[in-house]
């Protein structure tokens, strides 16, 4: 019976070659994906104004990264990229101990892109939406 079996194992292997061979399957490659629009931007100091009233805030952006979390300014949160398009990002974010967020940035060029984020922060929920603009090169 055990004999039976590991040939029947040999042959379904084989059968599995022969048709990935044969370009009816091919394996997924898996890929981490760019955020391409982000690091595209101008880096330098933008300038974030947020539409309900806040007052604006500086921020250096070197990669783009740095207005996904805008909430949650420490390193070492995980991030799951939800969308990762030519204009819009999406990046759901964990920040161990301190919150989670959600944030899309949207570009209209690349010194300026509108920004929607919300989640919970030190205990207590955030939404915003805001506009951030590049104003210089960072101080």
């Amino acid at each position: 019976m055990r004999l039976k079996t590991v040939t029947g194992l040999r042959s379904a292997a084989i059968a599995a070659g022969i048709v990935y061979a044969s370009g009816l399957i091919t394996p997924a490659i898996a890929q981490a994906p760019s955020l391409a629009m982000l690091s595209a931007l101008n880096d330098g100091q933008w300038e974030v104004r947020f539409r309900d009233g806040a007052p604006a805030r500086r921020v250096c952006v070197r990669t783009g990264l740095e207005l996904i979390q805008l909430q949650h300014g420490q390193s070492g949160c995980s991030r799951f990229v939800v969308e990762d398009g030519a204009k819009v990002v999406t990046v759901q974010y964990t920040c161990r101990g301190n919150g989670y967020g959600r944030t899309s940035v949207r570009q209209e060029t690349t010194s300026l892109v509108q920004i929607d984020s919300q989640g919970i922060a030190d205990g207590l929920p955030f939404q915003f939406s805001a506009e951030a603009r590049r104003v210089g090169a960072c101080r």
